[in-house]
């Protein structure tokens, strides 16, 4: 079985919300075997930011659906959106 790298966009409800407090509440929310490769914040319009979740995880059925619903219950999280995937 293989890895797979995965980046996600995830977009908070205002463009008041906290990014730093998104992305610690990021790491607790993802399942075991996942592990963070790197986060960043990008400019998106009119003061509006998203964070960008670059993750990889064991290539495995339900793994993507698993943590794709682990992001959207993060705190301020609007949506979740698979940005690129790829094997490694």
């Amino acid at each position: 079985m293989g890895q797979v790298a995965v980046l996600f966009r995830l977009m908070p409800q205002a463009v008041e919300t906290n990014l730093e407090e998104m992305a610690t509440a990021v790491r607790g929310s993802l399942p075991s075997g996942v592990t963070v490769r790197g986060m960043q914040v990008k400019d998106i319009a009119y003061g509006l930011k998203a964070l960008l979740v670059s993750v990889v995880m064991d290539d495995q059925g339900g793994i993507l659906e698993s943590v794709e619903q682990g992001l959207a219950r993060v705190p301020h999280v609007e949506s979740v959106e698979v940005m690129e995937e790829g094997l490694l």
